[in-house]
């Protein structure tokens, strides 16, 4: 499966109100996209001045950042990250929340994952 992470350039001494800002974060109510594409897992970790987003996705990476910018718990973490941004992400608009995902993403260096099991039925 694929990895994508993506960063926030947080304002130093910040770091527990951001944390605060993902306590109650709604995810969506189905990681299955309408073009079949899925979001498997995603995780959110913050040290000193840097966040980042990690998400294991199948599927087109555009179609999964396009999902995002629709969800109402990704907007919502977006509004109230704002305020301790060092720079402002432009996230109002699918538009601009995807180039900014795109321009947020960390060169992915190497992946490894071993085989799952299947979930049984």
């Amino acid at each position: 499966m694929p990895y994508v992470a993506i960063t926030y350039d947080i304002k130093s001494g910040c770091e527990d109100d951001v944390a605060e800002v993902f306590a109650d974060f709604q995810r969506p109510r189905s990681s299955v996209l309408p073009d079949g594409a899925r979001i498997l897992a995603t995780a959110v970790f913050i040290r000193d001045a840097t966040l980042v987003r990690f998400i294991e996705y199948e599927g087109d990476l555009d179609a999964v950042a396009r999902f995002m910018a629709n969800q109402p718990g990704v907007r919502e973490v977006e509004r109230k990250l704002a305020p301790y941004l060092n720079n402002p992400r432009d996230t109002g608009t699918v538009e601009g929340f995807v180039r900014t995902f795109r321009e947020s993403m960390l060169r992915c260096v190497t992946q490894f994952a071993v085989p799952r099991s299947p979930v049984p039925a």
